[in-house]
């Protein structure tokens, strides 16, 4: 892991081209008990997925690294296996996540909170 991308005390434990593979990888690393992120730097104006030109990396906590690596060795996503989720999955459905749940998957924090934030008692007085 000495190699992988860091981004802000993060590695990346799998990199793709489409935020939809890397959800996927983020959901299997969640379900074994490792704490993941997706980071896209994907310009999704020009919907572009080549390579280079649209990273999408799958991050860990260093601590965490080589359990990511291990569970991502042992069962790797196959073409097949991608195929049929992107197949079956329903557009219509309802989401999968609480807007609670869901900030705590793409962000790693628990609740984003777009309040406006209370004023400072300490100007008050």
């Amino acid at each position: 892991m000495s190699d992988a991308a860091r981004y802000e005390g993060w590695v990346s434990a799998f990199s793709c081209s489409t935020d939809f593979e890397a959800d996927l990888v983020r959901d299997r690393l969640d379900e074994a008990g490792v704490s993941a992120i997706v980071l896209t730097q994907r310009d999704h104006s020009f919907n572009l997925n080549v390579g280079d030109l649209s990273p999408v990396h799958v991050m860990v906590p260093p601590s965490h690294a080589d359990k990511a690596a291990e569970v991502l060795g042992e069962n790797p996503l196959t073409d097949a296996e991608l195929e049929e989720a992107a197949m079956s999955a329903d557009v219509m459905a309802p989401d999968a996540h609480d807007p609670t749940s869901e900030a705590r998957l793409d962000s790693g924090i628990e609740e984003i909170s777009l309040d406006v934030p209370d004023e400072d008692p300490a100007e008050d007085e």
